[in-house]
């Protein structure tokens, strides 16, 4: 049985500094997730995200704009022989960096949604093919199982 952690009336950290909250704004957006995902299995076109998401154009336009300034994808330009320039959009360094939260979700979703089925995609190490995947581990590299993860407040700096 999982063991809940202890009953509280709020939030160990405001909304307003909780880096958390900041990123659920950013990209919790269904649109925005999606893309996102797509992104990460190699869909960089404007035309094959429109395509593979039936997201209406107007609002995939926003979004990859917004993505975009947010510093999670990078535009860039190429041209198929006979056609005009167009952009397509890539993960930056800082969209590379969601993949863990992004294939944590996934490993949620074989886990409680399955209904009995195998998952239609597994992560694996590039070099030994070998399965992978997300987990908590400690500073000494260990798991740690996460019904033993508990938050912890870092102590606020006192001003004078």
């Amino acid at each position: 049985m999982t063991r809940l952690p202890p009953r509280t009336s709020r939030s160990p950290v405001p909304l307003r500094d909780c880096r958390l909250a900041r990123t659920i704004d950013l990209i919790g957006d269904r649109w925005a997730m999606l893309i996102l995902r797509s992104a990460l299995y190699g869909v960089r076109r404007f035309d094959d995200f429109q395509t593979e998401l039936s997201c209406p154009r107007t609002v995939l336009s926003g979004r990859l704009k917004m993505l975009e300034s947010e510093g999670l994808l990078e535009k860039r330009p190429y041209r198929e022989p006979g056609k005009r320039v167009r952009n397509e959009y890539i993960l930056s360094e800082k969209g590379v960096g969601l993949q863990t939260a992004l294939v944590a979700l996934n490993q949620w979703g074989d886990e409680w949604l399955a209904d009995g089925q195998p998952p239609p995609i597994t992560f694996t190490d590039a070099a030994t093919k070998s399965p992978a995947r997300v987990a908590f581990v400690g500073s000494d590299g260990a798991e740690i199982p996460a019904e033993r993860l508990r938050p912890r407040l870092r102590p606020r700096l006192r001003k004078g």
